[in-house]
């Protein structure tokens, strides 16, 4: 597969990695894989990304709690840093703002355990994804946060080709708009599948699977 960077405007750290094919997610097919490794990974970048991130929210947001999905802790530690520094408020009596990460049960169901619970009622709660490309993992989250009583202060995300959920704007670096051609397909309606066109590859929050 061939991989070529897409660089956003605003930073020369922050780049897709982008390969064209056929990519099988749990929720859809897609043409394309993201790759977003080092972003969420390495230090420099994850912190240019929380930089990016922070200037989407006004100094008159409250931000409480982060809630870390696909593998997004490291950007969400810097960006409690960049929110705090650009003077976003926490209600939290000591000043400043939880960064967790949900758990899957056997259901596929965000959860969180008893002990981080007190972290989401009442609080507001920032979603940070790496990707939304339907916007099913965001609902989920969604229902999540509102089912522990939390409330929620913003959705970001690195990548996303959908510009709302339920009413909550996604806040992305980047869009299917910057990707030429880009594309996703419910499983069942997917023209790769239809013309016989095998999979290249199964996508994941962990990232990618080539298929032999």
């Amino acid at each position: 597969m061939q991989t070529y960077k897409i660089n956003s405007p605003y930073n020369n750290l922050i780049s897709l990695k982008v390969s064209q094919g056929h990519f099988a997610t749990t929720s859809s097919h897609i043409n394309y894989y993201i790759d977003l490794t080092t972003l969420k990974a390495r230090a420099s970048e994850a912190k240019a990304v929380a930089k990016s991130m922070s200037h989407e929210y006004l100094a008159t947001t409250i931000v409480d709690t982060i809630i870390c999905i696909d593998g997004t802790d490291v950007v969400g530690a810097y960006l409690a840093d960049a929110l705090t520094e650009s003077g976003i408020m926490s209600m939290n009596q000591h000043g400043t703002m939880y960064v967790i990460t949900p758990e899957t049960n056997a259901m596929g169901q965000l959860i969180f355990k008893d002990n981080v619970i007190p972290m989401i009622n009442k609080r507001h709660v920032l979603v940070l994804l790496a990707t939304a490309t339907t916007g099913l993992t965001t609902e989920q989250a969604i229902d999540c946060i509102e089912y522990y009583g939390g409330t929620i202060a913003g959705i970001s995300a690195i990548f996303s080709a959908v510009d709302s959920v339920r009413g909550h704007d996604i806040h992305s670096i980047f869009h299917s708009n910057d990707i030429e051609g880009y594309a996703s397909y419910n499983s069942h309606d997917c023209p790769f599948c239809k013309s016989g066109v095998k999979l290249d590859g199964l996508v994941s929050a962990g990232g990618l699977s080539q298929m032999k």
